[in-house]
C-alpha cells in the first residue's frame, strides 16, 4: 500500500497547477489597487514563471518563460516582447548558472530570485527609456522590495504542487 502511494506521488502531473498559478498571477497583476499601492505591486508573473522554471525544469523552460512573457506584455499593455525578452534572458541565465547544482536550497533560490527581479527591473527600465516612455526610477524599484518579500510565500504556496 505504501509503495502504491509513493509511485502515485512521484507521477503527479503539475500541468494543472502551472496553469492555475499563471492565471492567479495574472489576476493579481491586473487587480485594481490605489495609486500608492500600485507602486508596491510585486512582479507576480515573474515570480511564478521563475518558480516553475527553477523548480520544475522538465516541464518549464525557456519557451514557457517566453509564453508567460508574451502573455504579460499583452496583459499589462507593454510593447510586445519586452517582458518576453526579459523573462527568457532570466530563465536562460538562471538555468545556465545553476545547472551544476542538483539541490537548490530555499535561501539560494531566494537570493537568485532577488537578483532576477533586480535584473528584470533594470532591463525593463532601460528598454522603456530607450523606446521613449517616461518612467520613474524610484517608483519602479519599490517592486523589488515587495517581490523579494513575497518570494517565500510564492515558493511555499507552489512547492507542494510540483512533481517530484
Amino acid at each position: 500500500m505504501a509503495l502504491a502511494k509513493k509511485e502515485n506521488f512521484q507521477s503527479r502531473d503539475p500541468l494543472i497547477a502551472i496553469v492555475i498559478s499563471v492565471i492567479l498571477a495574472s489576476v493579481f497583476m491586473v487587480y485594481p489597487v490605489s495609486y500608492f499601492l500600485s507602486g508596491w505591486r510585486p512582479m507576480f508573473m515573474l515570480l511564478v514563471m521563475f518558480f516553475w522554471v527553477m523548480c520544475q525544469p522538465a516541464w518549464c523552460g525557456v519557451w514557457f518563460a517566453f509564453l508567460v512573457g508574451i502573455f504579460t506584455d499583452l496583459l499589462m499593455e507593454y510593447p510586445l516582447g519586452l517582458n518576453a525578452m526579459s523573462f527568457v534572458m532570466i530563465a536562460f541565465f538562471a538555468r545556465f548558472f545553476t545547472r551544476e547544482r542538483r539541490v537548490m536550497t530555499e535561501t539560494n533560490l531566494w537570493i537568485i530570485t532577488v537578483i532576477a527581479v533586480a535584473f528584470h527591473l533594470l532591463l525593463m527600465w532601460l528598454l522603456l527609456v530607450m523606446t521613449g516612455n517616461e518612467m520613474s526610477l524610484v517608483r519602479h524599484w519599490q517592486t523589488l522590495l515587495s517581490s523579494s518579500l513575497l518570494w517565500p510565500v510564492v515558493y511555499w504556496g507552489l512547492k507542494k504542487w510540483r512533481a517530484v
